[in-house]
């Protein structure tokens, strides 16, 4: 798209993008910038001005200076994300230093510019940031069940497709309601067994014994009420993949068995005296930390090294705020779709505005759920944040997290951006955040984040 086919556009349907600057001058002369590009460019003069227009503007976009008096560039992101987590905001300085933009890009910034800042960059960053706002990553061609649009759920996918097309074992990790079994048929879907069977199974949802004849069949008379011959999900599963749900609730005595099965792809069925050869694909998945519980005693060592040899996590909900807006649209279409009689349904933008920071604690399950009750109850088109709260049962007091959970929350989120930054090398992370090494290794460890998931294959820490 040419300069002026993209001014064409914008002037069609202007982004509002608020300006705060309290340098007349540059605020001038970038309003001109953006102005030509074809944004509608309101402006501020100082951080607690910007703060008094942004409700009424509700801008798509704010271009902030880091340094005022007032209120600083940090100050007002911080407070702009508290009221929109999914709002771009550009940071500008002429005087910052590294450690100024590993806090922006902490806080949320979408960019981090210097100034003198040069015309076309700050026009390609500001299209790029509401396209991001405005698009999500979706890749149909990996999987139409994954939608998302952040970074987190990108790099994601792409690990995801990088192990799809092979026979490796994948252990995934992540709440309950993030979608494990989706990211697990993705992969399947996109290896070469993908003509075969994908058979899901939830460890936790059956007794020992059951589940055992689940997994690996067993003969008639085995058992009382073993009233015919059960080949088993992993003979039912030959060729294909066996995605084993909740396999950290698996008792310690199946544990066993299924280790065996995986070392010597043979099953043995209950009250049988003859093996079995079988070619699955394993895929796992636990809402449990389970190096954890490996140090309890409560799931065997040997088997978790056998499942956890490419680990990949899903971030929650409430990691991935980017994404709440494009679930929205989706999951509001897909339920029009199913009922083409009704009238279709939007949330008023208040309603909006409490989803987006929302605790989510059920996930993307939770949010399905909440948008399929909102949909049927809503008595109008635009549904009302009283019946969003409503359907979420939401206590406001308990939205308020305790001081160490804020600290927590914010120890993690810091750790996990100077990684990114470092690309996983902790020698220069530890460095960034002024600890040694051992402290360091020791802080990832106490949050469960693994140096290795942000490493670039030719780096070594």
């Amino acid at each position: 798209m040419t300069e002026q086919q993209a001014s064409e556009q914008q002037q069609a349907n202007p982004a509002t993008v608020l300006l705060v600057d309290d340098d007349d001058d540059i605020l001038s002369l970038l309003s001109v910038w953006l102005d030509k590009a074809g944004y509608d460019v309101q402006t501020a003069t100082s951080g607690r001005e910007a703060l008094k227009q942004f409700d009424l503007l509700r801008p798509q976009l704010v271009i902030t200076d880091l340094f005022m008096d007032d209120l600083d560039g940090m100050a007002l992101l911080t407070r702009v994300h508290q009221a929109n987590p999914l709002l771009p905001v550009i940071m500008l300085s002429g005087k910052a230093q590294i450690p100024d933009a590993i806090k922006a890009t902490h806080l949320g910034s979408a960019a981090f510019l210097t100034k003198p800042v040069q015309r076309q960059e700050l026009l390609d960053q500001a299209s790029r940031a509401l396209n991001r706002a405005a698009d999500p990553y979706i890749d149909a061609a990996f999987s139409q069940g994954l939608i998302y649009k952040s970074s987190q759920m990108a790099e994601l996918v792409e690990h995801a497709k990088l192990v799809a097309d092979s026979d490796i074992t994948v252990f995934i990790q992540g709440e309950t309601g993030t979608g494990k079994e989706v990211l697990a048929r993705a992969i399947h879907d996109a290896s070469p067994r993908r003509e075969q069977p994908f058979i899901p199974i939830n460890c936790g949802a059956f007794p020992e014994q059951l589940l055992e004849s689940e997994l690996f069949g067993h003969e008639k008379g085995a058992f009382t009420g073993a009233n015919s011959r059960h080949e088993g999900l992993f003979l039912a599963a030959n060729g294909g993949t066996l995605f084993l749900d909740e396999v950290g609730d698996m008792p310690l005595q199946l544990q066993v068995k299924l280790l065996r099965v995986l070392q010597d792809f043979q099953v043995r069925p209950v009250g049988s005296t003859r093996n079995y050869p079988v070619d699955v694909r394993v895929i796992s998945a636990t809402h449990r930390n389970l190096a954890q519980a490996v140090k309890a005693g409560e799931f065997r060592e040997d088997l978790y090294y056998r499942l956890n040899v490419v680990p990949l996590k899903i971030p929650s909900l409430a990691e991935r705020r980017e994404d709440i807006s494009v679930l929205i649209d989706h999951l509001l279409q897909a339920h029009q779709r199913r009922y083409p009689n009704r009238t279709r349904r939007y949330f008023a933008p208040e309603a909006l505005d409490y989803l987006a920071t929302a605790p989510w604690p059920g996930n993307v399950r939770q949010l399905i759920n909440m948008i399929e009750q909102c949909c049927t109850l809503s008595r109008t088109e635009a549904i009302p944040l009283s019946l969003v709260q409503r359907a979420l049962q939401d206590d406001p007091a308990s939205r308020i997290q305790t001081l160490k959970e804020a600290k927590d929350t914010f120890e993690r989120n810091y750790l996990l951006s100077v990684m990114r930054i470092c690309t996983g090398n902790v020698a220069n992370a530890a460095r960034i955040a002024g600890r040694n090494r051992t402290e360091f290794y020791k802080l990832l460890g106490q949050h469960d984040i693994d140096p290795a998931q942000f490493r670039d294959r030719n780096n070594d820490d």
